[in-house]
Parts: C-alpha cells; sequence; structure tokens
C-alpha cells in the first residue's frame, strides 16, 4: 500500500511482520512469486551442483512439517536474477498464521526484490 498501484483488502496481513493471519476458519489459497538478485559477482567457472532455492509459503513457521506449500528451482549458472513461485491450498484454523521462506542452498548471497507479490483468498469454510 506505500507504493501507487499496490493493495491489500482486509486486516490478516501484517506488512511488519510478514505475516498473513487467518481470520476465520477455512481453506485458503496461497501464492507468492519472488524476484531474486545474486548480491556478489560470480566465481569463475562456479558449479552449478547445489544452486537451488527451495520457496516456502508456511504455517506457524513449521516448515518442515506437512503444514506447507513447497517449490524448488535450480538456478541458471549465467543470470544474476531468478523468478521462483510457490501456490497452492492450506487450511488454517482462526488465528493461524503463514509465512514465506526461502532456503537458500546456493552457495552465494541473494536479495528478494521489491516487485515480488505474496496473495492469500479465502476459498470457503
Amino acid at each position: 500500500p506505500e507504493r501507487e498501484g499496490m493493495f491489500h483488502r482486509g486486516l490478516g496481513l501484517n506488512l511488519t511482520s510478514g505475516q498473513y493471519t487467518a481470520p476465520i476458519t477455512g481453506y485458503y489459497t496461497f501464492t507468492a512469486t519472488l524476484h531474486i538478485v545474486r548480491r556478489e559477482q560470480r566465481r569463475k567457472m562456479q558449479s552449478c551442483r547445489g544452486n537451488r532455492l527451495r520457496a516456502l509459503i508456511c504455517v506457524q513457521s513449521h516448515c518442515q512439517h506437512n503444514s506447507n506449500l513447497e517449490t524448488v528451482s535450480q538456478l541458471e549458472s549465467g543470470s544474476d536474477l531468478f523468478t521462483i513461485s510457490v501456490s497452492g491450498v492450506l487450511y488454517l484454523q482462526a488465528g493461524q498464521y503463514v509465512s514465506v521462506f526461502v532456503d537458500n542452498a546456493a552457495g552465494f548471497p541473494l536479495t528478494v526484490q521489491s516487485g515480488s507479490d505474496f496473495s492469500a483468498i479465502l476459498l470457503g469454510v
């Protein structure tokens, strides 16, 4: 909401904490699209092995349980800008929250860029 063209409706999104809290119990569809940039220069002939990112949307910050959405992407060795998306449906109790996490196994520092987005829509109870 700080910029023109951005919006949010409802009371569930907390921009300070980065959490979306379900106002009522039900099924929600979530989508996060993250634009990520490499923060340092590539080293000569840097290997692609292990250069992967996981994007997760986790309930109550429990990403290792079966209460999350996850996608894994292999990073291209010739690029400094990557986009990764994760989406799906989760059942939340009223008051439970979700957060977006990035698991960086790429071996170099990354920054999530502005223009990345997140959405949560109540599908039904």
